[in-house]
């Protein structure tokens, strides 16, 4: 309960510091989240109730009777449903299909290539601001791989911001397999089920519907579950393109040593390198395409600091960003016993966070940024299970009707 309370009182310290901070030193509406403040309800609202219930009430139940494959196919769709109903509390256009459309998404640049190949070549030219071609705030801020999928589902027919939030989040609903699956093989089975309706009722589902991180968290979380099925090479391949999605992601390594160096049948030396094979022939393909990670990464810090990363103050966000983070994770992973194999994945995510948060690369804004780590500390699963799970849903109900998160 001591955790419980500390987090707490971050999230409260976090709220009240800046409320009190100059808006030019916070550029966050309503810090620590970067969202407006703006009570409203929707079409969601009675859907996310429904969906809330019936997880609570018959989540835990379920999830240790249900045949394993049959238990994980209704945490991707209970997943499923929280997402997409959490998202049309903004309503449809607001809060799904207008999500990656604005000027700043990475759907405004779609219309503009006409050549990949060509747009590979000239992709980090164009990554820095103040000039005519800089590429959208979104585009810019990442590597080609996230531009590349939206671009791919528009040359399949599937045009426009429904088709790119529904493909969003059904790969982002992933992590409600993902998570389970790796856990299974790393802890065990009954912690694993115990472990699925706390990240089918994610928080952080507040944010995958509908942003790109969600898409991130799902391609990571299944790399992850790759390698702790023993399935290195493709696990590798996975994690290569994600650190291809964001540059952020390079922190995965952190999970995908723990899950090769504790996994319970053995230290994986052999899987480590193998996994470090496919990883390289992701960055050598892209290479070869005529974009080098290292260099997109140095300008695109560059043009980090071209924005409001600069005003923001660092001493705020290197501590009011973990208080984000807690809006995503919920309050029911420090209710739990730390103890365990699940501690040492959880706390690989962790540190994964504290390096993202010192290195002032993240200020704001990580609430979905960091989606991909936050939903690996829910394996903390408390005692009192559906008293925390109605928790984590009321963290999340709370946000998204007191809030209009922006991204």
């Amino acid at each position: 309960m001591l955790r419980v309370l500390a987090a707490v009182a971050l999230v409260v310290s976090a709220v009240v510091v800046g409320a009190l901070l100059p808006d030019d030193r916070v550029h966050a509406p309503a810090p620590p989240l970067f969202a407006h403040w703006l009570p409203h309800v929707g079409i969601g609202t009675p859907l996310a109730v429904l969906v809330a219930l019936a997880v609570v009430v018959w989540g835990p139940p379920q999830a240790g009777r249900l045949p394993w494959r049959l238990a994980l196919g209704a945490g991707y769709a209970a997943a499923l449903a929280w997402t997409f109903s959490l998202a049309l509390v903004d309503g449809w256009a607001r809060g799904v299909t207008g999500r990656l459309t604005t000027e700043h998404e990475y759907l405004h640049e779609v219309p503009g290539v006409t050549d990949v190949g060509a747009m590979l070549r000239e992709f980090s030219s164009r990554i820095l601001d103040y000039q005519p071609d800089s590429w959208a705030t979104h585009v810019s801020g990442h590597p080609p791989g996230a531009f590349l999928v939206f671009i791919g589902l528009d040359r399949v027919g599937l045009p426009g911001g429904a088709w790119a939030a529904a493909f969003v989040v059904l790969v982002g609903a992933l992590t409600a397999v993902a998570v389970p699956v790796t856990v299974r093989a790393l802890v065990s089975e009954e912690h694993a089920r115990a472990v699925l309706p706390f990240v089918a009722l994610f928080p952080g589902a507040v944010w995958m519907g509908v942003s790109a991180d969600g898409l991130f968290a799902g391609v990571t979380a299944c790399g992850i579950a790759l390698l702790a099925t023993r399935r290195a090479l493709a696990g590798g391949v996975v994690l290569g393109f994600g650190v291809f999605l964001s540059y952020g992601l390079v922190l995965m390594g952190v999970l995908a040593l723990v899950v090769l160096l504790c996994h319970p049948g053995g230290r994986n030396w052999r899987g480590i390198g193998v996994a470090v094979l496919g990883a390289s022939a992701v960055v050598a393909v892209f290479a070869a395409l005529g974009f080098w990670w290292v260099d997109g990464y140095h300008l695109v810090v560059e043009r980090y600091y071209q924005g409001i990363a600069t005003p923001r103050a660092y001493v705020y966000w290197v501590w009011a960003d973990l208080a984000a983070a807690v809006f995503a994770c919920g309050f029911a992973p420090f209710a739990a016993r730390w103890r365990g194999p699940a501690v040492t994945l959880a706390a690989a995510a962790a540190a994964a966070i504290l390096v993202a948060a010192v290195s002032g690369l993240s200020k704001a804004e990580v609430e979905r940024i960091w989606l991909p780590f936050t939903v690996w500390l829910v394996v903390l699963v408390p005692d009192r299970r559906r008293l925390w799970l109605a928790a984590q849903a009321v963290t999340a109900l709370a946000v998204n009707h007191l809030l209009l998160t922006n991204w």
